[in-house]
């Protein structure tokens, strides 16, 4: 297996071998198309449509990672290729734009009809390290800011020793948010200290995750104000972050990393409400839809609705908790750790262990049922039940191999 991801809304898994590529449905689990025509090291899905964008692997013969096509899968078309200067490193799309990330380059496209619409010049950045809103409504671009940003060097110049100069392989632990809308930049977020490894943008293109090189701490920023609203304590050993992913309603997110264990965290009754009503657009009339985008009707947002009747205490909660934070300021630090408890980053609501140690993972959350879903680097598709009440931790039902053509599954739990 050289790729696997989830599509935008998280009901299929796509898969690139050195063969060719798959897409298989998450719920219910099953194989919907096969392709073996050669090495393919990205295969993106646009929702649920038969539009999918493929790379060819590198160190595999007749298979250039340079050339992007975009494929209909339906008709067995291709709609179009594109050749670049260097490896494509990643793939964004949604229903408006398509994003092509090089190591230094970042290439915008209007996927209507694939034309350039801009260019974007960026630090070395070889593990493509960006998020595109899933929300063609609210679309931003989030990258690592190649420069820190004009207030974080105030702050350093206003020190008595002087910074560094910066060199031209160093990154910041800013992140900047482009519109490609207006193709402008919409605002930069001061957000770690240390170089951003890992970014997410919801489905609505409301809210930004970032992780930084250490790997401790999970902030969530508004999008565009760049309003810190969450700060989150994935563990207080460093690990590389593998994937973040927020489910459909906002309301959880799903953190993986290179210690084999997945958290998720709440995120609170007052953000499912603004997007509870928003449920993915129809796709554009010149692409077939598979199945069609699955709702977010039945139990899960059922129960979702139940918990949002404290949505003001929490909002109250949280604004007596920024003037306790500034008190103690002023106070230095005075107050008892009971206190100082409170604006610590929140810990994980609820946690997974994987069965196998050192495979990289992507996490997920369904849209449809209380479930979070698993791809291993190693070729296995795992499925949890998460306890949306009381949260701890969450028990292994299913497992499947994405490889198996068979697809075959081993039932673990009722």
């Amino acid at each position: 297996m050289l790729f696997a991801n989830f599509n935008q809304d998280f009901s299929c898994v796509s898969v690139g071998t050195r063969k060719g590529y798959s897409i298989t449905n998450c719920d219910p689990y099953g194989r919907v198309y096969t392709m073996n025509d050669g090495a393919r090291g990205i295969v993106e899905m646009l929702f649920c449509t038969s539009l999918i964008a493929l790379v060819g692997a590198a160190d595999q013969p007749q298979s250039s990672p340079r050339k992007l096509q975009i494929v209909n899968t339906k008709r067995q078309s291709m709609i179009c290729e594109l050749l670049f200067p260097s490896s494509i490193l990643a793939v964004k799309l949604n229903r408006k734009t398509l994003v092509i990330v090089l190591e230094v380059e970042i290439y915008i496209y209007d996927i209507s009809n694939m034309r350039l619409l801009h260019v974007i010049e960026t630090t070395p950045n070889p593990e493509a390290i960006c998020a595109l809103s899933p929300s063609a409504d609210s679309s931003h671009l989030a990258y690592p800011s190649p420069v820190p940003s004009p207030t974080a060097q105030l702050a350093s110049q206003s020190t008595s020793t002087p910074p560094p100069p910066p060199t031209p392989q160093s990154q910041s632990g800013d992140v900047l948010l482009f519109s490609t809308r207006s193709l402008t930049v919409a605002n930069v977020i001061q957000a770690h200290k240390a170089p951003i490894s890992f970014l997410s943008i919801n489905s609505t293109g409301s809210l930004l995750a970032t992780a930084s090189d250490k790997g401790t701490v999970i902030r969530v920023w508004s999008v565009p104000g760049a309003e810190k609203l969450y700060q989150f304590r994935r563990g207080t050993r460093e690990a590389r972050i593998y994937s973040i992913n927020f489910n459909l309603v906002s309301s959880l997110l799903a953190v993986s990393s290179a210690h084999d264990t997945v958290h998720i965290f709440k995120l609170g009754p007052q953000k499912s409400s603004s997007a509870k009503n928003e449920t993915p657009s129809s796709p554009p009339e010149s692409i077939d839809s598979r199945e069609g985008v699955q709702g977010l009707d039945g139990g899960y947002e059922a129960f979702i609705e139940k918990k949002k009747g404290s949505g003001v205490s929490s909002s109250l909660r949280r604004k007596s908790m920024q003037m306790t934070k500034s008190l103690t300021h002023s106070m230095g630090g005075y107050l008892p750790n009971t206190l100082t408890e409170m604006w610590e980053p929140s810990r994980d609501f609820a946690f997974l262990r994987l069965p196998t140690s050192g495979a990289r993972c992507v996490v997920a959350l369904s849209g449809t049922m209380p479930h979070v879903m698993v791809i291993s680097s190693e070729g296995y598709f795992y499925l949890y039940s998460i306890d949306l009440e009381n949260g701890g931790e969450c028990s292994l039902m299913k497992q499947y191999s994405l490889l198996d053509s068979a697809d075959e599954a081993s039932g673990l739990a009722d």
